[in-house]
């Protein structure tokens, strides 16, 4: 059902079952998929394709010209998957260079106010509490949890379920399984959103023990990697993913902070 009040375009391609609120704008090059809502006042602007099922919320703005001074008007895409939430005035901006997009995957929550640039990618089922500011390139993995009024430069990583604290400031890369926290530090794993998503104490325990070589034991990362990479208990695909994620650190890792205060479970 389209408002009589929303502005479609004719060119638009719409799914079964779409809504589309009043006052509501949805441009010539949008592709949205069935049984979404675009609820009032939300604006679909340049190439964008959403997937199936997926809510944008009152004022949200989704595919809008990237805040980036090199942007020229390249032929830049947005591209958001199915069955995501996109909150009250949360924004999404379009890639920068011809050809290439922001990604948002499936399963996506994006809370009031959350502000996506350019070129950032997102992994499936990734949370983004309110007022958070993704700078441009950030990517963020698998169930990561980012709180309130985050703040993260760009080109810096968030690994799969990590959970950042609300208000932390980032331009380092979290490792996967990780809680961030104040300025680029981790104080230890992210133990609840592990145990929801069926890690069991035996795994905890050695993401922790991987965590602390690679974070907290004092060894560099080439000399953390190698004992990574030696040790018989470390040979499982959970380290071996925060492994590949520290070697391909480009901005390098958050340090610990406040170690003495966690525990391994």
């Amino acid at each position: 059902m389209i408002h009589e009040r929303a502005l479609v375009s004719p060119s638009a391609r719409l799914g079964e079952g779409v809504v589309v609120g009043p006052d509501a704008i949805v441009g010539p090059e949008a592709e949205i998929g069935e049984g979404c809502e675009i609820r009032a006042r939300a604006v679909i602007d340049g190439r964008v394709t959403i997937g199936p099922r997926t809510r944008i919320g009152y004022g949200a703005v989704v595919g809008a010209e990237p805040q980036d001074l090199a942007y020229r008007g390249a032929a830049s895409s947005t591209r958001i998957g199915a069955d995501c939430v996109i909150r009250e005035y949360a924004t999404i901006h379009r890639g920068t260079q011809e050809g290439t997009a922001t990604e948002i995957g499936s399963k996506c929550y994006l809370m009031a106010g959350a502000h996506v640039a350019h070129n950032c990618r997102l992994a499936d089922e990734v949370i983004l509490v309110n007022n958070v500011l993704l700078g441009g390139y950030v990517e963020v993995g698998f169930k990561a949890f980012v709180g309130g009024a985050v703040v993260v430069h760009q080109f810096t990583r968030l690994g799969a379920y990590a959970m950042v604290r609300g208000q932390t400031r980032l331009g380092m890369d979290v490792p996967p399984y990780c809680m961030a926290t104040h300025t680029n530090a981790v104080s230890g794993i992210n133990r609840v959103g592990l145990r929801r998503a069926g890690f069991d104490e035996v795994r905890r325990r050695r993401i922790f023990r991987a965590v602390e070589l690679l974070c907290r034991s004092g060894l560099n990362r080439s000399q953390a990697l190698e004992r990574l990479a030696g040790e018989p208990d470390f040979q499982h695909p959970d380290v071996e993913a925060l492994a590949a994620f520290a070697r391909s650190t480009r901005r390098g890792l958050c340090a610990w902070r406040d170690a003495a205060a966690e525990s391994e479970d």
